[in-house]
């Protein structure tokens, strides 16, 4: 799994580690990580998408998590996390997210996550409309 840079246009926001995502090993535990990853695509998808605009009745569905744990976070530590989506085919988009520590600027975990586009109502995938594409940032 590549682990590139966040593009100019990623989406980021800053948390810090809370007591509740330490592990017995004293660092953040892994499933800690992935509710991050989780969490900032659903930010982003809010900050395109507010739940005050028109939504087409569809929704996003995880259906592969690749993650990287490659160091420790600690409760306190503030952390940089940055998503983009890499690439869009039929129902299915490749988002890419990195997690950075603030203080020093290490990588401690990157992801790659391929979502399904599900019709609400039937539950069965449904291609990308180009203008959803188009506001991920894929052209």
């Amino acid at each position: 799994m590549d682990t590139p840079a966040a593009p100019t246009y990623a989406y980021s926001h800053t948390f810090t580690v809370e007591a509740s995502d330490i592990d017995q090993l004293g660092h953040a535990n892994n499933v800690a990580y992935v509710r991050w990853v989780q969490n900032v695509a659903a930010a982003h998808w809010h900050h395109l998408y507010p739940p005050t605009a028109e939504l087409p009745p569809q929704i996003w569905v995880v259906q592969e998590h690749r993650v990287r744990y490659l160091r420790s976070a600690y409760a306190g530590d503030e952390l940089r996390v940055s998503t983009w989506v890499a690439d869009v085919k039929g129902a299915s988009s490749k988002r890419l997210t990195r997690i950075e520590r603030v203080a020093d600027g290490q990588l401690l975990c990157a992801a790659e996550t391929q979502w399904v586009l599900l019709d609400a109502a039937s539950g069965r995938p449904v291609r990308v409309p180009g203008e959803v594409a188009e506001r991920l940032g894929i052209v």
